[in-house]
């Protein structure tokens, strides 16, 4: 196709260690490419299960053009399925979320079961067969409470990151937590400049006032976050490990997702204006006051901090060329009470301001890469190898899914 020929060409301009070319952050055709050969390809985080813990409800989650159903069956068991009726196409769920002891499609009742089987279709006569019409399924994963979906036909590996994610949050137990509240923004800004601004914290002392009380920029902590040769992050760890939390830098081979334990800054335990802790009931196996914050990111849409009392997830979604959906969400222990236990307003300012400064950042971002007189410049080695590393990976896989081989970039 013209179109992954034109993507494999700017891939193939692109200078190490440097923004990409314009086209791949500002061109509709560039964007397609995007959503076919990544976002419909890869595992993508969609909610906590905690988010459905009875049976019957369902979120849906909007993934460029499939709509899918994300739902808990009666077994217990969390399932996915594409949001179109096998009768005549139409959405069977319109809201974001809901709940339902079947999935009944609201034009002409066609009845499904939980698990996806068609139970009940009016007048479609003696030869119709209606195990041959139940919903199509969704590839859906859970890796220790956190659910990810995949609308690839053949799904990529997931078992090493469910193994690695019960291994460094399972301790958090998510779902034994519960959604305290979420917020969705939408940044007008290419998908992967939010990933960009996600991944360095070169810019936090200038721009996020209230996440530098507790969050320290540290390029050893902000970076590739290896926290190499550095004391504090290594006593930090010492400290954390010897507590059971499982802490240490760990990396997929091929870059795609990481997890490490840092330390917040000074004597901060949580986001908060002041540091100190956001609930008084620490969340899962927890012990650890002052554990600082797991991160882990998984590309191509997810970042999270796994803190001693509060759970942040994030998620992105892309919406168009240049239009990107950030949805955050606080998880506290499920019996800690609002009022009593946290503030809801505490609990949530520092990432509320935080989130809206990012997206003023990366808006403007959009922008200066939107006039013609942008040319690709070069990342900081020192501040900026996470972005290094996210665009190295999104060039690789890139081109993998265009070619079946990795491109270096051009010297």
């Amino acid at each position: 196709m013209p179109r992954d020929s034109d993507m494999l060409a700017q891939l193939m301009r692109r200078k190490p260690a440097h923004s990409l070319p314009r086209a791949l952050y500002t061109d509709p055709d560039m964007y397609e490419v995007d959503l076919d050969r990544l976002w419909y390809t890869e595992w993508l985080f969609a909610i906590p299960g905690c988010e459905i813990p009875k049976t019957g409800n369902h979120i849906t989650v909007q993934v460029g053009a499939y709509s899918v159903i994300i739902v808990r069956g009666t077994d217990g068991v969390i399932r996915a399925f594409h949001n179109s009726c096998r009768h005549r196409g139409s959405r069977i769920c319109k809201a974001a979320k809901g709940s339902a002891p079947k999935l009944v499609c609201p034009y002409h009742q066609w009845t499904y079961e939980l698990d996806g089987r068609l139970l009940w279709a009016r007048d479609m006569g003696p030869e119709f067969d209606p195990a041959q019409h139940g919903l199509k399924p969704v590839h859906c994963r859970d890796a220790a409470g956190m659910v990810f979906i995949c609308l690839a036909e053949v799904a990529p590996p997931f078992d090493a990151l469910a193994e690695a994610a019960t291994r460094y949050y399972g301790p958090h137990k998510l779902d034994a937590c519960k959604v305290a509240y979420e917020s969705t923004i939408t940044e007008a800004a290419n998908w992967k400049l939010v990933m960009e601004n996600n991944r360095e914290c070169y810019h936090c002392s200038g721009s996020h006032p209230a996440l530098c009380v507790s969050f320290d920029d540290n390029p050893n902590i902000a970076g590739n976050g290896d926290g190499r040769n550095d004391p504090a992050i290594e006593a930090h760890l010492a400290k954390c490990e010897a507590a059971g939390l499982p802490s240490r830098f760990y990396i997929d081979d091929d870059s795609q997702w990481r997890f490490v334990r840092v330390p917040l800054l000074g004597k901060s335990v949580s986001y908060t204006m002041n540091g100190k802790q956001a609930v008084n009931r620490m969340v899962g196996d927890i012990t650890l006051r002052d554990a600082g914050t797991l991160l882990f990111f998984h590309y191509p849409n997810t970042w999270n901090h796994f803190l001693a009392d509060t759970v942040l997830l994030f998620r992105m979604l892309p919406l168009g060329p240049k239009e990107t959906q950030v949805t955050t969400k606080w998880l506290v222990h499920k019996d800690a009470v609002e009022g009593v236990d946290y503030d809801l307003p505490r609990l949530t300012e520092v990432w509320t301001l935080t989130n809206d400064e990012d997206r003023a950042i990366v808006e403007q971002n959009q922008l200066g890469i939107d006039s013609p007189a942008y040319v690709p410049g070069p990342y900081s080695q020192i501040q900026e190898s996470g972005v290094i590393q996210f665009v190295d990976w999104y060039a690789n896989r890139m081109a993998e899914r265009l070619t079946g081989r990795r491109l270096h970039a051009a010297e």
